[in-house]
């Protein structure tokens, strides 16, 4: 088959990764960055230009790897592409709403997925009562169009919390105030989700003096066991998200597992390294099923 991945960036080892294990499976791999692709509106004839002249219209599948600042024009390409038939392993729509922190959580909360209370509001009038409503200091402060951990604040005191949050305000920043969950103790869980199965799982550990367990914060990976539950609910997440790949991250609390965030463009390095799964490749075979490839079919020539 011919597949495309559509990203920013071809160092990245998440996209080498992939791109190395849909060479190996025998498929005819493209990387296509994301800014390097044009559309064509075109009721009779839709098309999808690449700067070097190429016109994509015989790829069979993309696997879209879209940045946050990207994401507009990323699912807009991604929409493009399903509009000409390419399969797309995640959907235009399922990116944009997974996206949408506030929306994703809206979702999830609608799904009867337990989360953590956050509370969202427009006006700086609000603040006090967001902060009473997620049960008071400490508390987090999130950006919704953060990622990776950035933007993503600890305010340990009441006063601190008002100046966080007025703070982003005043720059017209949308943002969720959210409890703190103190027994988590800096840890997190990653659930990688393909084709509603988790394939693997690490648990995420902040740095000394750090509360974010993201490894770009410089958190650490390491093998865990889930509990059913836990299975369920990332399970469950990437379902009502509409994901057919996603990283599900969960926090252990006193209540019991709850949902932190849903990545449609989950990294590859943390997880493969700790359990050395090759997760790239259950991706690839994701694509194969959906398009009923079989081993050995005739490798895809090069695109014009």
């Amino acid at each position: 088959m011919r597949i495309g991945v559509l990203a920013s960036n071809p160092d990245l080892y998440s996209n080498q990764r992939i791109m190395e294990a849909g060479t190996e499976r025998g498929h005819r791999m493209t990387f296509l960055n994301i800014r390097q692709c044009y559309m064509k509106l075109d009721a009779a004839e839709p098309e999808v230009h690449y700067r070097d002249g190429r016109i994509l219209n015989h790829l069979d599948a993309i696997i879209p790897r879209i940045r946050p600042s990207q994401t507009f024009y990323g699912c807009a390409l991604t929409r493009h592409f399903e509009s000409m038939g390419v399969f797309a392993l995640n959907g235009s729509q399922a990116i944009s709403q997974s996206r949408d922190k506030l929306y994703s959580l809206q979702l999830l909360q609608e799904g009867g997925l337990n989360i953590p209370i956050s509370g969202f509001a427009n006006s700086p009038i609000d603040t006090n009562e967001l902060i009473e409503m997620v049960g008071g200091a400490p508390l987090i402060v999130k950006l919704l169009e953060g990622t990776q951990g950035r933007g993503v604040v600890l305010a340990e005191t009441r006063k601190a919390a008002e100046s966080v949050i007025n703070a982003f305000k005043s720059l017209k920043a949308n943002l969720l105030v959210q409890e703190f969950i103190r027994e988590a103790e800096g840890k997190d869980l990653r659930l990688f989700v393909v084709d509603g199965k988790v394939i693997a799982a690490i648990q995420r550990e902040a740095a000394p003096g750090e509360f974010r367990a993201n490894i770009h914060q410089g958190g650490t990976a390491s093998v865990v066991k889930i509990l059913p539950e836990e299975r369920r609910l990332a399970i469950k997440a990437a379902k009502v998200l509409g994901l057919k790949v996603a990283g599900v991250d969960i926090i252990r609390s006193k209540k019991g597992p709850l949902l932190l965030e849903v990545n449609s463009s989950p990294g590859l390095e943390g997880i493969e390294s700790a359990t050395r799964k090759d997760v790239a490749g259950s991706m690839i075979l994701s694509i194969e099923k959906a398009l009923k490839w079989k081993p050995g079919a005739a490798v895809a020539p090069d695109l014009d």
